[in-house]
């Protein structure tokens, strides 16, 4: 009987302990600077970033280099850091796959033309604004479309799997058919071999693949506004703080302009 009752309490003290455990590495994983500190302790920022996307981040398919707008924005977040701009490291995100790869902890932050809205920031911690862009058209020169209005039933729209882009394309045009694709480069692509009639996304975007291929143009002006944010998992106000200072720092120095006008060939409004 005693041995029985010895047994018992040895498994209960244990299970209090598994329970006790548990808790306290739930209350740490929300805690609120463990991304932060885990980068610090780690000596790099992992960032992820878009390898598609022309004058925010785009793969060079002869050096392997990833450059863009969000690359020298995630180069300044690790220099504010960590002292160095270089250590950072940089993975591949599409709008399909940057939540939950965040959410995974394969990443610390999203820096990957990310719209800010209310039904992601039920999953993630957004960053203050730092770009302001929005959705436009993209169609070859000389095509019929020339805004919204001009789509139908016969008209086939791309898109990227898992962005706003594709759920505002079918509240603004229902009737238009929608295509979706894994990322940008596979949709223009299939726009320039004539799968589709217009591409749509922001206009920021759209204007990276004018200038790879001035045959086509923007038409239509923006129907949607698209501020972007970066995004970092919930429970890491310290983390969310240091990235609005660097980028109230970025603008304040003048940088941030800087940076824009490189990217963007033209002063931020």
């Amino acid at each position: 009987m005693k041995k029985r009752l010895t047994r018992t309490f040895r498994w209960s003290a244990a299970l209090l302990a598994l329970v006790i455990m548990l808790v306290a590495s739930g209350c740490g994983g929300s805690g609120n600077t463990d991304t932060l500190e885990a980068i610090k302790k780690r000596g790099k920022l992992v960032a992820g970033v878009k390898y598609d996307t022309k004058l925010f981040g785009l793969q060079d398919p002869a050096t392997g280099n990833v450059e863009g707008f969000d690359i020298d924005i995630a180069k300044a977040l690790a220099k504010k850091i960590l002292g160095d701009e270089t250590k950072v490291e940089l993975k591949e995100v599409t709008s399909k796959t940057r939540i939950d790869m965040l959410k995974n902890g394969d990443i610390d932050i999203i820096i990957a033309t990310m719209t800010i809205t209310e039904e992601r920031k039920e999953q993630v911690d957004f960053s203050d604004v730092y770009f302001e862009a929005g959705q436009s058209l993209l169609v070859k020169k000389g095509s019929p479309i020339t805004g919204l209005e001009s789509l139908n039933k016969d008209t086939k729209v791309l898109t990227v799997k898992g962005s706003t882009s594709a759920q505002n394309i079918r509240e603004k045009a229902p009737e238009a058919v929608i295509l979706e694709f894994e990322n940008y480069q596979d949709a223009f692509t299939a726009l320039k071999a004539g799968q589709g009639d217009a591409l749509t996304t922001d206009n920021s975007i759209l204007l990276g693949m004018q200038q790879q291929d001035p045959s086509f143009e923007l038409v239509g002006g923006n129907f949607t506004d698209e501020p972007y944010g970066m995004a970092i998992k919930k429970g890491n106000p310290e983390f969310v703080k240091t990235v609005n200072e660097l980028l109230k720092e970025l603008k304040d120095s003048g940088e941030y302009d800087k940076l824009y006008e490189q990217w963007m060939g033209v002063k931020p409004e």
